[in-house]
């Protein structure tokens, strides 16, 4: 198994500044190659506290991608439903250029209904968007002189620039909740499958289907599967829940509150059932976020024994995007955490045998 970094802003300018969130996230980067962190994400969010502070993270994955000489950048992901493909295209060649082939496209549908409002975009049209979206970026990527014609993209002879140094293109990744269609498509596409345990679906039923539809497509291989979760590791068991216990309820609360148009009359054929959804993770806590082993937290024999019990209950994944300074986790915790989980949790489910020591 892998283990990266992934950095969701879920504050406002009334508890952090911008300036002050992306700082220590990038010192936190510097540490990731001496760490063995393999992968550093972040995702595309706008306005509000739950994700605002990352309107575009290619810009955040290109100052990473000078902190970290080692590790993949993961968008966490791309939005073609608020982005027009061409941009993306150049945006992907351009950090996959600065990275020296690191980058790696993550996509994912929206479901945030104020989003899709300010942005003035159906919600029912995100499906339509999102898969041709995704369509006219793999072909820029791939190909030269392309033409499109589309419902909602149309354009001729384009190349796409720069050229990306992986070829025929970076990895594509595909963003996936809690709808069984959503992993059956990107295990038919042979893309990678990003998903959030927190969002309470069957987990091992979901990735089993997303890896009997790639096997089906005849892709080689099982798929790639990457599941992201909070984790705060520390000696003292009662501190480390002291510590992260108020960020995390805040970081769900933020979440919630806002998704809660979908509670409040939002409806969509794209999105069935988000009512249900969001009034399920509206009962979500620390409590019970750490008994489901969606967050992982504790000390390192605690953290080791979620793991283990997680990958059994899934089916098993390959990659964990983990959440080490959520909310208002401070810089000097965060990294206490990082170098914590590195030297006692990652020698047990990673092949490496040397770790850098403190």
């Amino acid at each position: 198994m892998e283990f990266g970094l992934q950095f969701f802003p879920d504050v406002g300018p009334e508890t952090q500044t911008a300036q002050v969130y992306w700082d220590e996230a990038l010192r936190l980067c510097d540490h990731a190659d001496e760490l063995g962190y393999t992968n550093i994400r972040t995702v595309e969010h706008y306005f509000l506290a739950y994700g605002g502070y990352s309107p575009n993270p290619h810009i955040f994955l290109t100052a990473a991608s000078q902190r970290s000489k080692k590790a993949r950048l993961i968008t966490g992901a791309v939005l073609p439903a608020f982005n027009n493909p061409l941009k993306i295209a150049g945006e992907i060649g351009m950090v996959d250029s600065i990275s020296n082939g690191r980058m790696e496209c993550g996509f994912a549908r929206a479901f945030l209904p104020h989003e899709f409002d300010r942005f003035g975009v159906p919600l029912d049209e995100s499906v339509e968007r999102f898969t041709e979206g995704v369509e006219c970026v793999r072909r820029l990527l791939e190909e030269e002189n392309v033409s499109f014609d589309g419902k909602f993209n149309n354009f001729k002879n384009v190349t796409s620039l720069p050229r990306p140094v992986q070829q025929p293109r970076p990895p594509f990744w595909i963003a996936a909740i809690a709808t069984p269609s959503s992993f059956v498509n990107a295990g038919k596409m042979g893309y990678g499958v990003m998903a959030i345990p927190m969002a309470g679906g069957k987990m091992q039923e979901l990735l089993g289907l997303y890896r009997e539809a790639w096997r089906e497509a005849g892709h080689p291989g099982n798929g790639r599967v990457k599941l992201a979760f909070h984790m705060f590791c520390h000696e003292d068991a009662k501190k480390a829940e002291e510590i992260s216990r108020e960020p995390l309820n805040r970081y769900l609360k933020s979440l919630v509150d806002a998704a809660s148009d979908w509670t409040g009359g939002s409806s969509s054929k794209d999105y069935p059932n988000y009512d249900k959804l969001i009034e399920g993770l509206a009962k979500e806590n620390f409590d019970t976020q750490v008994a489901k082993n969606a967050a992982w937290i504790g000390t390192p024999e605690t953290i080791r024994k979620q793991i283990a019990e997680f990958q059994e209950q899934s089916g098993g994944f390959e990659i964990a995007s983990l959440q080490v300074n959520f909310n208002t986790i401070s810089y000097d915790d965060a990294l206490g955490s990082m170098r914590l989980f590195s030297k006692e949790v990652m020698p047990h489910f990673t092949s490496a045998q040397s770790r850098a020591a403190e």
